[in-house]
């Protein structure tokens, strides 16, 4: 039997966190393709440092997205996020451009030729989760940390708190009784301020941020309320630490309530199983939930590069399922066609709608007029209802 009675405890980072600014100008590289040819291929880390933005990896994709065009669609994603500061300056910062074409041996294994449909992008295990504990069905830490990071940056950016600045961290920690959540034991939050603020006065205005996002009642003791704990957070983002595409992958998914398969999501295109798979993962884990056929569902999907079908579909609801959970697969898989191609067409991901999931998570977010965060659609359940 699981454990019922416990602490859990996860974490989220901003989008001005060093790490989250390079996935978000990775991610607006895949759009810039994207929306110039749906069918691009795309693969690019971003590494960035104290007014230093580098760009590097493999594209096949028109000449119109240039080596300038990649440039420019770097600082517009540094100025959105609010950087114009001495260390790291959206103008100001030196861009190098290192994208070079895709591998024409990787191009001839994953690509659809003759009878051939086409491969996946990568060798690779991808997981999806869904648990009741939010409307959102994402786990409750994660959920809340994502939050309070959002109401912070929703206040900088709208003028009411113009001292904080981008980069930011919070984390949750969340007793639950009875498998289920029910108060927060403690909270961190460490956000970069203007030097002109004290540690106290960046208390009190953090404090209404975690108060209004958690529950009534859900607020933990004073004590435990854990406020830029070194005392001053004033030089922040990359100029205060490196970052690099594809090291937050947990804040990215479950907070760590949920397996991992390892593989990052920015930079991809969605040909890559490592993001594709891992959003028709979620898809099906969560109407799984919404259907209420279980409470509690992860699902692993694996896959060989140039391969199309998955090598396995594997589902656990951890005892909380109403159905069988062999059949549960089964129908999953009858569902929805979950070769590369087939999910891509499902959750219609040929779309330059990536930028949006770089930061705050890419799971629990609602589904956009334009195709985004499509794998959060819940239009599977009654196809689920009554299979069963």
């Amino acid at each position: 039997m699981s454990k019922q009675n416990y602490l859990f405890t996860s974490e989220s980072v901003s989008e001005g966190h060093p790490d989250k600014v390079c996935d978000r100008i990775s991610d607006a590289i895949v759009d810039a393709f994207l929306a110039a040819d749906p069918h691009s291929r795309v693969a690019v880390e971003t590494m960035a440092t104290t007014n230093l933005i580098v760009l590097a990896g493999e594209v096949r994709g028109p000449a119109s997205v240039s080596k300038e065009l990649m440039e420019e669609a770097a600082r517009h994603a540094v100025k959105d996020i609010g950087y114009e500061q001495d260390g790291f300056h959206w103008k100001n910062a030196r861009v190098e451009v290192h994208v070079h074409s895709q591998s024409a041996d990787i191009a001839v294994g994953v690509d659809a030729a003759g009878e051939k449909d086409e491969g996946a992008g990568d060798q690779g295990i991808m997981f999806g989760y869904a648990v009741n504990e939010t409307e959102s069905l994402m786990p409750a830490p994660i959920h809340f940390s994502h939050n309070i990071l959002k109401s912070l940056a929703e206040a900088r950016h709208s003028g009411a708190s113009p001292l904080l600045g981008p980069d930011a961290k919070s984390q949750v920690t969340l007793e639950y009784r009875d498998g289920k959540p029910v108060r927060a034991t403690s909270v961190v939050v460490s956000t970069q301020h203007d030097a002109s603020l004290s540690q106290a006065d960046v208390r009190e205005i953090v404090r209404p941020h975690v108060v209004n996002v958690l529950p009534q009642g859900w607020m933990c003791d004073e004590a435990q309320f854990y406020v830029n704990p070194t005392g001053r957070f004033v030089i922040g983002g990359p100029d205060g630490d490196c970052g690099l595409t594809g090291r937050k992958i947990i804040v990215d998914t479950y907070g760590g309530a949920a397996p991992h398969g390892g593989g990052a999501f920015s930079g991809k295109d969605p040909t890559k199983v490592d993001r594709s798979a891992a959003y028709a993962a979620r898809y099906l884990a969560k109407n799984v939930v919404a259907s209420g056929l279980a409470g509690k569902c992860v699902i692993q999907l694996a896959y060989a590069i140039g391969v199309s079908k998955p090598l396995s579909v594997y589902v656990d609801t951890f005892g909380t399922s109403k159905v069988d959970e062999d059949k549960l697969s089964d129908v999953l898989q009858q569902l929805v066609d979950l070769t590369p191609r087939g999910i891509r067409t499902h959750l219609g991901l040929n779309k330059p709608i990536y930028a949006r999931t770089a930061a705050y998570g890419h799971f629990g977010r609602t589904p956009d007029a334009d195709g985004g965060f499509s794998w959060e659609r819940t239009d599977l359940v009654e196809q689920l209802k009554r299979a069963f």
